[in-house]
């Protein structure tokens, strides 16, 4: 997995890589976070690069880089964090409000750094609430009090 994600993938092959990759992170059994080392295996024992933990966060870090490179709510870390708010809203399970801060939690310590050296869009229209830091803005008045957060304009 890891050497593909160095590749530009069709989509076919991309949608095949993202399940593989999920089916990784569902499949992490052990208590001590660690990875079997092969189908099937339930000995917690090897923690080396190529059996265990290290080797998969190594691919899963690559993976990350692919995340969403934009602000806005419309094509961006914003508007995919609601996602997360609205899961929360709905079954109280704290692990998607976690999951909602990790996402608010990259902007605040990433996004200005990452706009300016041009690793990440800051929008077609940068102060825009779709495109731009108006939304991310927004979001983060919504972090506040998560329990009423909603996506602007689209749920009411």
């Amino acid at each position: 997995m890891h050497v593909l994600l160095h590749f530009k993938l069709n989509k076919e092959d991309a949608t095949d890589v993202k399940g593989t990759l999920r089916y990784m992170i569902k499949n992490c059994c052990f208590p001590s976070g660690n990875y079997p080392s092969s189908e099937g295996n339930s000995r917690d024992k090897l923690v080396q690069w190529c059996h265990g933990a290290p080797g998969v966060a190594m691919t899963l870090c690559k993976a990350a880089q692919g995340l969403v490179r934009k602000v806005g709510l419309c094509h961006g870390i914003s508007g995919n964090t609601y996602t997360f708010l609205a899961l929360y809203r709905l079954t109280k399970d704290k692990l998607y409000l976690h999951r909602a801060k990790a996402f608010v939690g990259f902007l605040y310590g990433n996004g200005r750094s990452l706009i300016s050296s041009g690793q990440m869009h800051g929008g077609d229209h940068p102060y825009y609430l779709f495109e731009g830091l108006g939304g991310t803005a927004y979001l983060w008045f919504d972090m506040a009090n998560p329990d009423d957060a909603r996506f602007p304009s689209f749920e009411l």
